[in-house]
């Protein structure tokens, strides 16, 4: 499976890029992860969810992080992933907005939508979230330890 996460703006915090990168790597040996990054365009959300939208693979299957969305725990994760993977699609898009969250338009055309918390977090942090559970639902699915 091939996954592209798209998020608007770079990782500015060094802490969160050095967890971001780790995480990838765990995740190399499991699936290919290209990061996508679109400039930050804070007085206009309906140019940034284009942008945003541009960069989506055609056949993708999207999910948007939406802290409106659905919480799953970690064998929620799992259990979405490997759908996906069952359903024969080679391709997930994960959105990531920044500070002011996602445009309706984005929203609107979604497969799903995932919220990781009913709090609030930087739009960064939320990266590194993003991979550290992707990592966690891969080893369930595979039955390898990291997940306990």
């Amino acid at each position: 499976m091939n996954l592209d996460v798209i998020a608007v703006d770079k990782m500015r915090e060094s802490y969160l890029r050095d967890g971001c990168a780790m995480y990838r790597r765990r995740l190399a040996p499991y699936i290919s992860v290209n990061v996508i990054e679109v400039k930050a365009q804070p007085n206009d959300l309906e140019s940034e969810g284009r942008a945003l939208l541009a960069r989506v693979a055609a056949g993708s299957v999207v999910w948007a992080l939406d802290r409106e969305g659905t919480l799953l725990d970690s064998l929620g994760v799992a259990g979405r992933l490997a759908a996906v993977e069952r359903a024969g699609n080679r391709r997930l898009a994960l959105v990531i907005g920044g500070p002011a969250g996602l445009h309706d338009l984005v929203l609107k055309i979604v497969d799903f939508r995932w919220s990781l918390s009913p709090l609030t977090f930087l739009h960064e942090m939320t990266r590194l979230l993003v991979f550290e559970q992707l990592y966690r639902a891969i080893k369930i699915n595979r039955g390898e330890p990291y997940h306990r």
